[in-house]
């Protein structure tokens, strides 16, 4: 293979990974993830009892991204809902990627404040969803339940265990991180309601 066609293949090959996963760090990351699916290491957070569940809070790491967007998603669709993030500064707005990506989902996120975990008061009834399996390990470090946890990513179209944060990634990576998120709400949401989870108007 000659010297331009393998750097055209090579570029195409990155543009694939940028879009679809973000960076190669992202893609690496949801490989993993997958594995540790189907080798049954991640059981305890896919599986929640939907009945128990009357509150959904969605969870990443700063709160103005992805789990800000899913807060609306399933708002949108009904659910009793909140978000906060791990690492963040109460107060926070959303990352203005994240307002301009929101409305092709018909959803604004302009008036989104970020809520830091400190600030956030577990209730047994809560269902922690989260976008990364470290980020699962660490709310089980915090002391929340493993029961009470789970990635929101198993109820993606596609399947996708790892949900990359888009922050400050390309435009591509933004709509298709929060199209998964989307998919994976809207999954979720109609297994709640589907369970007579007290999280969704039945």
């Amino acid at each position: 293979m000659k010297l331009p066609a393998i750097t055209s293949l090579t570029t195409r090959l990155r543009t694939l990974i940028e879009t679809n996963h973000g960076s190669t760090r992202g893609w690496v990351r949801a490989m993993l993830a997958q594995t540790d699916y189907v080798l049954g290491r991640i059981e305890d957070h896919t599986h929640p009892t939907a009945k128990q569940i009357d509150r959904l809070v969605f969870v990443c790491l700063g709160n103005i991204n992805r789990s800000a967007f899913a807060e609306q998603v399933a708002r949108a669709m009904g659910a009793n809902t909140c978000s906060i993030g791990l690492s963040t500064a109460t107060g926070a707005p959303a990352f203005q990627k994240a307002i301009e990506t929101a409305p092709r989902f018909a959803l604004d996120l302009s008036g989104h404040r970020a809520t830091d975990i400190s600030d956030y008061s577990f209730r047994p009834t809560d269902l922690l969803l989260a976008m990364e399996i470290r980020h699962a390990k660490q709310l089980v470090a915090a002391g929340i339940p493993k029961r009470s946890i789970a990635l929101l990513g198993h109820w993606a179209s596609p399947h996708r265990i790892h949900l990359h944060d888009p922050h400050t990634l390309s435009d591509a990576y933004f709509k298709t991180c929060f199209t998964l998120i989307y998919a994976a709400v809207q999954g979720l949401t109609g297994e709640m309601r589907s369970n007579q989870s007290p999280c969704m108007p039945q």
